[in-house]
């Protein structure tokens, strides 16, 4: 028979083990309830409320399955509903995967991370770019294409010779027919605009910025929409911290990582709208290249030499890629017969500007900098704050917190009026 002091320590051994084990069992049958629920709970981005709780229907749930006619201005778009099945790596980039034939169960809850993972750091940190899966819901995708529909008379070709960002006869330029540019895409007002401002403090990228850019992160560009046809120009190779052509150094591209702190000078951000297949062309990168320390060999700029290291990630409409411009990238000529279509962003750092588009003069009344007036129609308080012009953190920036709501970083009141009273200004 086992005494007291025997048993008492089997109980300080195995209790631990019996209720991991438990709580194993809890969370598994939690899962398994979720993903069979007819309703989940959804984050959406209200005005009032960035992170509100609200039930969404199995009715409107629906995947990234969408299909377009190879006309460039009718685009007809088809759902099925899809089940996540795992956790996994596609290309050797994604974070999760998703089956698209499954019609029967609706997606569990869009419930976001508020933090960058450990696996999308090291893949970041290693390549230099990172794709983010199903950011966009098929219907938000459907959405930004009824508009682009809908404003495509404002669209430009880049067909004068000089616009062209390819040489003949390289992969990147395809069979001749020229890019063409879709401005404006903040300005359309609510119901056009609404989803590709949503990019700006989204909560499934939230925390990508905050980890690539830093608290206080900013729009750097005017974002806009890319299109090509089928056999339409690319992009040859360009940027690097270490410039690819030059061999300069780049310090307003520069990646940094210190100390397991990431920072981007300047951060792309592509928002897929439709399928980029494999050998369908497009976004194009050299991993690692955030890294180099040289300028690149003769040719491969242009993909005439070492094509071999030059990668096209095949990604999903609504997916989003974030790519440091310190990491080598360009867009190969585009093959298939799907109009190409991604919206492009660029972020920086508080304190960072490559661009100048946010300055706009006096156009507020009251000394500050303001971008175009329509840009500000509409936004949450969150949204509005990635709109500041650049400055540090602590003289009153408004930042964004992991929930989503915001504060202001500031300095005493005291201090604020000192510099008040010798430079005559609010800020030194």
């Amino acid at each position: 028979m086992l005494s007291f002091n025997a048993l008492r320590l089997s109980a300080i051994f195995y209790m631990p083990l019996l209720l991991q084990a438990a709580r194993r069992a809890t969370v598994a049958a939690f899962s398994t309830s979720v993903l069979q629920s007819s309703t989940a709970l959804r984050i959406s981005t209200s005005p009032k409320n960035y992170y509100s709780l609200s039930q969404r229907s199995s009715k409107t749930t629906a995947s990234s399955r969408v299909s377009y006619p190879s006309s460039p201005s009718s685009l007809a778009v088809s759902f099925v509903n899809p089940t996540i099945i795992s956790n996994q790596t596609m290309n050797g980039f994604s974070t999760m995967t998703i089956d698209n034939e499954n019609t029967s169960s609706d997606r569990a809850a869009d419930v976001y991370p508020t933090e960058m993972t450990e696996a999308e750091r090291y893949l970041f940190d290693l390549n230099g770019f990172l794709i983010v899966r199903n950011v966009l819901s098929p219907a938000e995708v459907a959405s930004c294409h009824a508009a682009i529909d809908k404003h495509m008379n404002s669209a430009i070709p880049r067909s004068d010779p000089t616009l062209r960002n390819a040489i003949e006869g390289s992969p990147m330029y395809g069979t001749g027919p020229p890019r063409i540019d879709l401005g404006g895409i903040f300005e359309w007002g609510s119901e056009d605009s609404q989803v590709f401002k949503s990019i700006l403090a989204h909560p499934r990228l939230l925390p990508l910025f905050h980890e690539l850019l830093g608290k206080g992160y900013r729009l750097d560009h005017i974002p806009f929409v890319l299109m090509n046809n089928k056999g339409g120009e690319g992009f040859q190779l360009h940027g690097g911290t270490i410039d690819c052509t030059s061999g300069e150094y780049n310090s307003h591209l520069a990646y940094t990582c210190h100390i397991g702190n990431i920072r981007s000078n300047l951060l792309g951000c592509n928002v897929m709208l439709v399928d980029h297949n494999p050998g369908d062309g497009g976004f194009c990168v050299v991993p690692g290249s955030h890294k180099s320390n040289f300028k690149m060999p003769s040719g491969m700029v242009d993909g005439l030499s070492h094509s071999e290291y030059i990668i096209q990630p095949a990604t999903k409409a609504g997916d989003v890629v974030l790519f440091s411009e310190g990491t080598v990238h360009g867009a190969m000529g585009w093959t298939s017969d799907t109009q190409r279509r991604c919206a492009l962003y660029r972020f920086a750092p508080a304190t960072m500007a490559y661009g100048r588009s946010y300055f706009q003069g006096d156009a507020g009344g009251d000394n500050t900098t303001r971008w175009p007036p329509k840009f500000y129609d509409d936004l949450n308080e969150a949204q509005r704050a990635v709109l500041e012009p650049p400055y540090a953190n602590r003289l009153d920036r408004p930042n964004i917190r992991d929930d989503g709501t915001v504060e202001i970083t500031q300095r005493s009141g005291r201090k604020k009026q000192h510099d008040k009273d010798v430079f005559k200004t609010k800020y030194f």
